[in-house]
């Protein structure tokens, strides 16, 4: 193997594992800022559909031959903005109910 093809696995590896590590840390402060049980609860629900859904998308880069991996690609596009604003409103949506039931009035503030 060349150097130029080593450095390229090293980078590709390295770059791979930062990746791992970042997702794992937004993992990690999205369930620490949550602001009470149902919203900790939604938010794991969710982090782990999302964990599952880009495995699956990873596995099916990575499994399928050329020209059909590609494919991924069209339900990876749609459903991901899809669940990021559903995620959102909905998380939103439980942190007022919380406000509101604790007494706060609200979700001013926040």
């Amino acid at each position: 193997m060349s150097t130029g093809a080593t450095w390229g696995w090293i980078g590709g590896i390295l770059g791979g594992l930062l990746g791992l590590a970042g997702a794992v840390f937004g993992t990690w402060v999205s369930l620490r800022n949550t602001q009470g049980p149902r919203e900790r609860a939604f938010m794991r629900r969710a982090a782990a559909v999302v964990w599952l859904g880009l495995l699956a998308f990873a596995g099916l880069l990575f499994g399928l031959p050329d020209p059909y991996r590609w494919f991924a690609w069209i339900p990876y596009s749609i459903l991901l903005p899809l669940g990021i604003t559903y995620g959102n409103r909905r998380q939103q949506a439980i942190r007022e109910a919380e406000a509101r039931e604790a007494g706060g009035g609200g979700a001013a503030g926040s």
